[in-house]
């Protein structure tokens, strides 16, 4: 959530910077902040003024009644139950006015930082830079759908039996292999400095508000309403909400959490080639970093973090490449935002398998997720997290990428978690 004191003191910024994420009506919605935050104030102004006012009378009652000046007494009595009955009046505006700005404050997304560039779509983000293995196939090559029921390593039709589409049974290599690269990367990310969380994967709405999930992709999350809880997207919403309402050190930071879960996304309308097999799933396995810091130092974490997503990918043998996301591709959440997608060879087409990004205070503002300096002041945390990395997309690359005529070849940093070299 931007802050009242950004919007306030740099509201031309603001505006533009909605403007470049697309945001409608950005100058209409960012006046009535200012018209509800000023309501609010004024409001307050005249409470804490006729509290003074009250205050001074009641004082003067209790001189007058000595002086036995008992109806100027009553007279100021009348004044007092006056203003009070005028400062429910007040209060009950003051409080409307609160509530309506913070749910106005809710729908606005965060601003873009300055080297976001300028776009609608997909087709507008930057390659920053491309790497890994060149891949040459079989004439016969297969997707990795293909490959799955050829080697008995996903049963996709017995997921809709159990549950629906979108929720495969892995077995057999299939499953050990979604072992490996879970541990493959937990030990990459404690490696990396990175404490591993297990955190649950039901929260609470104050959580989906807390990192901005809701109210903004609600009709993504499955809700379980009895209970008003929801399945969680991604490790981002419990691991960081660990430090809701928390105020920090600063010789703590920054704090660097990893966490291992499985995904629910209900992707609503998603169907066409593009999502067959593992290109989209409502359940998914995901290794999560997260990382809290301040300020000042958060650009240089959010490099830190790209460099220990871009070695995951290396150690693995994948084409990638990274892009820098344009405003119209961004979260609602994210100020810079970079994606890796990994290149399929069976399919021709490049596979998204992480973002990564730094939500600067827009997060910790809705977490009031803060830290307290050297002078003893509390400012808030800057936010950052990214996928280290999302499971389905992996699978099916290194599925394709590594077919040959005898099987599927293993990448070399995989065979000490997985037990063998070679899917036959």
């Amino acid at each position: 959530m931007l802050t009242l004191k950004l919007i306030t003191e740099e509201t031309d910024r603001v505006i533009r910077g909605l403007e470049k994420k697309h945001f409608k009506d950005a100058k209409e919605t960012i006046a009535k902040v200012l018209e509800l935050n000023d309501k609010r104030r004024s409001t307050q102004n005249q409470l804490d003024k006729n509290l003074a006012e009250v205050n001074s009378i009641s004082k003067s009652i209790g001189f007058l009644m000595k002086e036995g000046k008992k109806e100027e007494a009553e007279v100021a009595k009348g004044r007092v139950a006056e203003i009070k009955e005028g400062n429910k009046t007040l209060q009950s505006e003051m409080d409307q006015a609160a509530e309506d700005l913070q749910n106005l404050l809710y729908t606005i997304p965060n601003i873009p930082h300055e080297s976001v560039p300028e776009g609608f779509g997909a087709e507008d983000n930057v390659v920053e830079r491309m790497g890994g293995m060149e891949t040459e196939l079989p004439k016969d090559a297969l997707p990795h759908w293909e490959l799955a029921k050829k080697y008995d390593l996903i049963d996709f039709d017995l997921g809709v039996k159990i549950t629906g589409a979108g929720f495969p049974v892995y077995k057999g290599q299939g499953a050990r292999l979604q072992r490996a690269l879970i541990n493959f990367f937990l030990d990459e990310a404690r490696n990396a400095g990175y404490m591993e969380i297990m955190p649950p994967t039901v929260v609470n709405a104050a959580s989906g508000y807390g990192t901005g999930q809701l109210p903004d992709k609600e009709g993504q999350m499955y809700h379980c309403e009895i209970d008003d809880l929801y399945l969680i997207p991604t490790a981002e919403v419990p691991v960081t909400n660990i430090y809701r309402d928390v105020i920090l050190d600063e010789n703590s930071l920054p704090v660097k959490n990893c966490a291992y879960t499985q995904c629910f996304r209900r992707e609503a309308g998603s169907y066409g080639k593009d999502v067959r097999g593992l290109n989209r799933l409502h359940e998914f396995s995901k290794v999560e970093i997260v990382r809290i810091d301040k300020p000042e130092h958060s650009y240089e974490s959010l490099n830190e973090m790209l460099a220990h997503v871009e070695s995951l990918v290396q150690k693995l043998e994948l084409p990638y490449r990274i892009l820098r996301l344009c405003g119209g591709d961004m979260s609602f959440t994210s100020a810079l935002c970079f994606d890796f997608e990994v290149y399929s060879e069976a399919q021709k087409r490049w596979l998204e398998v992480s973002s990564v990004s730094n939500f600067e205070s827009y997060q910790a503002n809705r977490l009031k997720c803060r830290y307290r300096d050297e002078n003893k002041k509390t400012q808030l945390c800057h936010t950052l997290n990214g996928s280290a990395l999302a499971l389905p997309r992996i699978v099916a690359a290194l599925l394709e990428n590594n077919q040959t005529p005898e099987g599927i070849r293993i990448p070399k940093a995989l065979i000490p978690y997985t037990g063998f070299d070679m899917i036959k």
